[in-house]
C-alpha cells in the first residue's frame, strides 16, 4: 500500500480522542484549491487585529493563529483536531504503543497507585515490582490524593533518567524504595491463554504497530500447547481502536482469502477505498506477511476454528471493523453489548510539508475525511455493531455500561448518513442510576467488587462465550435491546 491507514477511538467516561488515517499531504493540498471566502477572511483578519491591539494585555500572535485553527477544526466533529507539539507526542505514543517510562500497568486502590502488572522485560519488571504492589510515593511526592493521570506523568520522563518509587508490598507487610531508570517501553496489546483444555481466549486491548506480530506469536503458542483447539474467544471489549491495517490483518487471520473487510467513502478519491482479507491490504511496505508463519503452524485451522467475539460499548473504531467483518461474513458469533459507533476515518497530515507524520516536529491536522462501512454496506457511525446475542456485563446485569461514552453522546457527532436518528431519552436516567451503583461498588474491597478482571474465572461474558462455543445454554440479557441511532446535534 502507498500509505498507512490508522483508526482509533480512545474512550473513557466523557473523554474521546478520535481515530486517524495517514495519507499524503496532497490530499489536503487539493482541498485547498477551493475558492476562498474573501469577506469572511477579511472579518477574521479584522478580529485578529482588534484582539492584538485592544485586548486588556498583550497576546501572543502565534497563539492567536493556532487557537483560530484549533477552533475551526473543533467545530466540525469530535474527532477532527489540531495537534500542537505536545498533543502530537501523546498521539504518536498512543498509536505506536511506545512511550518512555517504567513499564507498569496500573490502577487505583484506596487512593494509592496499584501495580496491575509489570510489562514484560520493562525496567519495572527487572526491578522486581509485582502485581498488587502499592506505590505510595513517586520520588518525594506522596501518591495519596493524586489522580492516576498525575501518577503516570510523574513516572514518565526522558530516557535514562531515574525515578524512585516507594512501594508497599502487602504480603510482606513492608515499604521499600525502588530506583528505576526510565526507558522506551513497548506495550503489549495482545493477551492470550488456554482457559481450559480445547478452548482459548485472545484479548486485543488496542490495535497498535506490533499488534499483528504479537497476535501471531501468541496464537502460535496456543496451538503448540493445544493443536486440536475446539474454540476461540476473541475479546475486543473496551478496545478503542488503533491502526486500520492491523484490524484488517486480524480479520484476515480468520476470514477466507480476499473477501471484503471494510470500505470507506468520502469526497476525495483518496478517501474512498475497499480493504480485503489479503496481505497486500495489511502488509507494511518492505515487511513480511506477519500471518504467513501462523498460517503454516496452525495448518489453516484459524480459518475454521469455532469463534466467538466479545464486544461492549467500549469497543470502537478498528475493533468495530473486525467485529463487523466477522459478523457479516458469518465467521463468528458476536456476544455482548452494542458497540461504540465510531464509523469515521480521519486523515492526519503534518503541517510542515517537509516531514511525514511519524517524525512531524511541530503540528499536525487530523481531519475526518470519510465514513467506513461493514462488508454488507452498513454504516457503523453513531450506531455501532449489534451483537448476535445480547449478554450482560456481569451476573448482576449491566451495572455501569451506561457510564461509558458512545459516539452518539459526543457533541457535533457525525451522523451515519443512512437515515434519521432518534434520541434515546432514557439514557440519562440510566447513567444516574449507574453512577450511584458505581459509588457504592468502589467503597467495597477490590476482592468483593462485582466486575472482575477480564479473562478471569469470574468473567461473566467470557463464561457465556465458552457456553456458546460448547453448545451450552447462554444467559441472554433480559434488558438489553438494540439501541436506535442517536439524534444528531446541530
Amino acid at each position: 500500500m502507498g500509505h498507512t491507514l490508522k483508526v482509533a477511538g480512545w474512550i473513557s467516561v466523557g473523554v474521546v480522542a478520535g481515530a486517524l488515517t495517514t495519507v499524503s499531504l496532497q490530499t489536503v493540498a487539493r482541498g485547498a484549491l477551493a475558492p476562498l471566502p474573501l469577506e469572511e477572511l477579511q472579518q477574521l483578519a479584522a478580529v485578529f487585529g482588534m484582539v492584538k491591539t485592544n485586548y486588556v494585555e498583550p497576546v501572543d500572535e502565534k497563539k492567536l493563529i493556532t487557537d483560530a485553527i484549533a477552533g475551526m477544526v473543533a467545530g466540525l466533529d469530535p474527532h477532527s483536531v489540531y495537534l500542537d507539539k505536545k498533543a502530537l507526542k501523546d498521539f504518536n505514543e498512543g498509536t505506536t504503543g511506545r512511550f518512555v517510562g517504567v513499564g507498569i500497568e496500573i490502577s487505583q486502590e484506596d487512593g494509592l497507585i496499584k501495580v496491575v502488572s509489570p510489562i514484560e522485560d520493562s525496567p519495572a519488571d527487572r526491578a522486581g515490582l509485582k502485581p498488587n504492589d502499592l506505590i505510595v510515593k513517586i520520588d518525594e511526592t506522596p501518591v495519596k490524593g493524586m489522580t492516576l493521570n498525575e501518577g503516570v506523568k510523574r513516572m514518565r520522563g526522558e530516557p535514562n533518567t531515574k525515578v524512585v518509587l516507594s512501594v508497599f508490598r502487602k504480603d510482606e507487610n513492608r515499604t521499600f524504595p525502588v530506583t528505576i531508570t526510565r526507558e522506551e517501553i513497548k506495550t503489549q496489546s495482545v493477551k492470550a491463554k488456554l482457559i481450559e483444555p480445547g478452548y482459548a481466549w485472545v484479548r486485543i486491548s488496542q490495535f497498535q504497530e506490533r499488534t499483528v506480530a504479537d497476535f501471531a506469536r501468541k496464537v502460535e503458542d496456543i496451538y503448540k500447547q493445544e493443536p486440536q483447539l475446539k474454540g476461540l474467544v476473541l475479546d475486543l471489549r473496551n478496545d478503542p481502536g488503533g491502526y486500520l491495517d492491523a484490524a484488517v490483518a486480524i480479520s484476515a487471520a480468520f476470514l477466507p482469502e480476499n473477501v471484503t473487510v471494510v470500505s470507506a467513502n468520502g469526497q476525495l478519491d483518496d478517501s474512498k477505498f475497499v480493504y480485503k482479507a489479503s496481505p497486500r491490504y495489511y502488509q507494511r511496505r518492505g515487511g513480511a506477511d506477519p500471518l504467513k508463519r501462523l498460517e503454516e503452524v496452525t495448518r489453516g485451522a484459524l480459518k475454521s476454528v469455532p469463534l466467538v467475539v466479545l464486544v461492549n460499548e467500549g469497543s470502537a473504531s478498528a475493533s468495530e471493523i473486525v467485529a463487523g467483518a466477522l459478523q457479516d461474513h458469518q465467521r463468528a458469533k458476536l456476544l455482548g453489548n452494542q458497540t461504540f459507533g465510531k464509523g469515521s476515518v480521519q486523515t492526519a497530515v503534518c503541517l510542515d510539508s517537509a516531514f511525514r507524520m511519524d517524525n512531524c516536529p511541530t503540528a499536525a491536522l487530523k481531519l475526518t475525511t470519510s465514513r467506513y462501512y461493514t462488508p454488507s454496506g452498513k454504516s457503523i457511525q453513531a450506531k455501532g455493531i449489534v451483537p448476535d446475542v445480547m449478554i450482560d456485563e456481569s451476573a448482576d446485569g449491566n451495572l455501569f455500561a451506561a457510564l461509558r461514552t458512545r459516539e452518539a453522546d459526543l457533541e457535533k457527532h457525525l451522523s451515519s448518513g443512512q437515515g434519521a436518528e432518534v434520541k434515546d431519552a432514557a439514557r440519562e436516567k440510566s447513567r444516574e442510576d449507574a453512577r450511584i451503583k458505581l459509588e457504592e461498588e468502589m467503597k467495597k474491597p477490590a476482592s468483593e467488587r462485582r466486575l472482575p478482571e477480564l479473562g478471569s474465572a469470574k468473567d461473566f461474558p467470557l463464561t457465556q462465550a465458552l457456553n456458546q462455543l460448547k453448545g451450552l445454554p447462554v444467559i441472554v440479557s433480559k434488558t438489553l435491546v438494540e439501541r436506535p441511532e442517536a439524534e444528531k446535534e446541530n
